[in-house]
């Protein structure tokens, strides 16, 4: 069975992005970016909400062959283009994808349970969640997600987007990067 794996960045305070939504607000280092790539590449499957989507349509295509990215996000953004996107979403359309109108299928929140449940009985490698918090939060009060890899960096906002849900989760894990200041906490179901 695949797992379903969120990759996701906090707060020491618990969120995922700031006031107003602000995601920059994150210290999302070097250690951010080479763990993002390793998930990705792990993956054949990028599950999103609408907003993280359009989010990443609009950024990630670009990147692929600047020069002034690092060699990560180039990769990242090579991987992104390629993986199988499932968004889910009562307003998008697969037109809506642009760049990635062809590895995309959207589906509707009705169906995102069922959905999910399915592609994790197929076969595969993991399924990823990035960033979609609204989404991710409801596949795991539904029993879907398996891991969490809590990107945890110092920084207090004291506002914002909560980023982790109630859950019984045990640490599976616990990792440093060399240069960062961030922690990466691995939790998995019990």
């Amino acid at each position: 069975m695949r797992k379903l794996i969120v990759s996701t960045i906090v707060s020491l305070d618990g969120y995922c992005a700031g006031p107003g939504g602000d995601v920059m607000a994150l210290p999302m280092d070097h250690a951010f970016d080479a763990h993002n790539a390793e998930r990705l590449r792990a993956a054949d499957t990028l599950l999103l909400g609408a907003t993280s989507y359009r989010m990443f349509s609009g950024y990630w295509p670009a990147i692929a062959e600047d020069e002034n990215s690092s060699a990560d996000n180039r990769e990242i953004s090579r991987l992104n283009g390629a993986i199988a996107k499932v968004v889910v979403s009562d307003t998008l359309t697969p037109a809506d994808g642009g760049a990635w109108r062809d590895t995309t299928e959207v589906v509707s929140r009705e169906q995102a349970h069922a959905r999910v449940a399915a592609l994790k009985l197929g076969p595969g490698r993991d399924i990823l969640v990035f960033a979609s918090p609204t989404l991710w939060h409801d596949l795991a009060r539904g029993g879907l997600v398996d891991e969490v890899h809590a990107m945890v960096g110092p920084v207090v906002l004291g506002d914002g987007i909560p980023g982790l849900v109630r859950g019984d989760l045990r640490l599976l894990g616990t990792r440093t990067f060399a240069g960062s200041d961030n922690v990466l906490l691995t939790y998995g179901r019990p």
